[in-house]
This record gives C-alpha cells, sequence and structure tokens, in this order.
C-alpha cells in the first residue's frame, strides 16, 4: 500500500558542526545505503553480526541529527530481497535487531515526535520482526516530525514488477486506459506513492552502486559516496554529505 506522509520542519536548529552549511536548503528527503557492517567488524577480527549491532547503534545517532536539523524523510536500506541469501545466522541476527533498536529507542523517537514507517514487502517478514515494527508505525503515526522510513525486505525491481502488475489489472478491468498509463502512473503504485523522490543518496563503504535501491525515485538525486564503513560513520560525515550537497546544481536534464 502506498504511504502517505506529511511534511513539518522542526522549529529548532541545532549548532552548525560544519562551516558554511546552510539550515535552510537542507534536502527535504535524504536515502542512505548503510554499508561496510561486515568488513567493519572482519578488520577487527570480529564476527559479522558485531558490525550490525555497531552500525545500529549509528543509526540511532543519524537519525537523531536528521531530526534535529529538521529533515523531512530519512529512509534507510535496512534488509534488501537479496539479502535473505546470507549465512542463515546473520540473517536471524539481521530479523532481530529491529525489535532490539526499538525496544530500546522508541521512546526517544516518540518523544522526538519521529514517525517509523516502511517500505518493502513486509508480510514476508518473520512474525517477531514485524511485530516489533509494527508496534513502533502504530505507536508514532500521529507524529508530525521526520519520518524514518525502513526498506525492509526490500527491492526494486520487485517493486517495479508488482506496481506494472496492478497498473495490467486495472487496464484489464477497464479502470485505466493505455494512454493514460505515464509516470506518474507508475509512481503512484509504488511503495513511495504520495512521497517526494530523494534529493539525496549517501552509500557508505567505498561501494558506489545502487544495489536494487529506490531505482525508480532515484532518477534524479545527487549521489554522495564515502570510503568510511558505515559503524564509522556519525553526525560530522552526515552534515559533510549536505555540504556538498548544497554546493551541487541540480539541472533535472537542462541546462
Amino acid at each position: 500500500m502506498p504511504i502517505k506522509f506529511p511534511f513539518t520542519k522542526s522549529k529548532s536548529k541545532p549548532e552548525p558542526q560544519t562551516p558554511g552549511l546552510d539550515y535552510k536548503q537542507l534536502p527535504r528527503h535524504v536515502a542512505i545505503i548503510m554499508d561496510g557492517n561486515g568488513r567493519w567488524a572482519k578488520n577487527k577480527g570480529l564476527p559479522r553480526i558485531a558490525g550490525h549491532k555497531e552500525g545500529m547503534n549509528v543509526v540511532k545517532k543519524v537519525v537523531r541529527h536528521a531530526s534535529n536539523l529538521g529533515i523531512d524523510v530519512l529512509t534507510l536500506y535496512a534488509f534488501s530481497t537479496e539479502n535473505w541469501k546470507r549465512p542463515k545466522t546473520e540473517v536471524e541476527f539481521l530479523m532481530k535487531l529491529p525489535m532490539e533498536f526499538l525496544n530500546t529507542y522508541l521512546p526517544e523517537l516518540i518523544e522526538k515526535n519521529v514517525r517509523v514507517e516502511t517500505i518493502g514487502d513486509f508480510e514476508r517478514l518473520p512474525e517477531h520482526t514485524k511485530t516489533a515494527v509494527q508496534e513502533a508505525k502504530d505507536r508514532t503515526k500521529n507524529n508530525t516530525g521526520l519520518i524514518l522510513n525502513f526498506a525492509l525486505n526490500y527491492g526494486s525491481r520487485y517493486e517495479m514488477v508488482e506496481a506494472v502488475k496492478v497498473v495490467a489489472d486495472e487496464v484489464k478491468q477497464g479502470n485505466l486506459d493505455v494512454d493514460e498509463i505515464d509516470e506518474g502512473c507508475i509512481s503512484r503504485h509504488l511503495y513511495t506513492a504520495d512521497l517526494k523522490e530523494p534529493d539525496l543518496l549517501i552509500r557508505t563503504s567505498g561501494e558506489q552502486r545502487l544495489s536494487n535501491f529506490l531505482l525508480w525515485q532515484l532518477a534524479y538525486s545527487e549521489f554522495w559516496f564515502t570510503d568510511v564503513y558505515w559503524p564509522d560513520f556519525n553526525e560530522a560525515y552526515f552534515e559533510k554529505a549536505l555540504y556538498d550537497y548544497q554546493n551541487r546544481k541540480r539541472r533535472y536534464g537542462g541546462v
């Protein structure tokens, strides 16, 4: 089901950590591919799950900072449809992380007026994962601040295929004419319907690819890559990405 998102800016702003950062020209929607947890752990001689656990602590820092800055939407690539291919023990740990994260962090999210949402094939997640996430969504559904949007069991190609199926069925039922199918029509049938497309994509760990993440929605987004592994990412790196975004000129195919 498409999600409808309100957009409300935070009234209070923290002091800038990055010289020159203009809080009046921040991206409204930031998407992040949180990459490098496993490599971070390997470099320290730790199991991969240690990297995921540390990465969860970074999520808290970044969400807190994004909320304080007044950003409208933060979409985090938490678990892809391809991640099921990882070792069973790692997948089981990842599926427990939302419960651990929300059990300890939900009170602060509620206090900060953050709204929790998800995109992806939610129904195929384990019951304990769905229960924890659904509780967070229910308890924050009336919040009007930052929208913390987790991409869980998400794959962009799957999303687009499912959207096309719905459109095709509407044509078959006589509720939609073929000539009415355009970019807007497709967008309205994606998980992110009624959500502004991301202004900025951040990817950590040095990789420079989209990995089946928001392929349609990122068509005109600015990309920012860093070699820093996600567990080492912090507020200063986040502000550096925002600062670099502000110093680019978005032409949307024009001149």
